[in-house]
């Protein structure tokens, strides 16, 4: 996945939690509803922040971005910078 493909899904992802967040305001879904697809969101966008800085990393290093890979949810959730 190209960075501008991952900035892309995050962006899909930050549309979905907003949209999610104005049902929950509408009635529209369940507060456990909500929560449940709320930390999915979130894991999905901590591994696409986690793959965009390692592409990053690898190429400010010189090496080949292609070579950064999608890591499991446990391992970058609450990733601090």
């Amino acid at each position: 996945m190209r960075d501008d493909e991952i900035l892309t899904k995050i962006s899909s992802l930050v549309d979905e939690e907003h949209e999610l967040r104005n049902r929950l305001a509408a009635d529209e879904v369940t507060t456990d509803e909500e929560h449940a697809r709320i930390k999915q969101l979130e894991a999905a966008l901590d591994q696409c922040w986690d793959l965009l800085r390692q592409r990053r990393a690898r190429r400010s290093a010189g090496e080949d971005p292609e070579g950064a890979a999608v890591r499991p949810p446990g391992e970058v959730e609450n990733y601090r910078q």
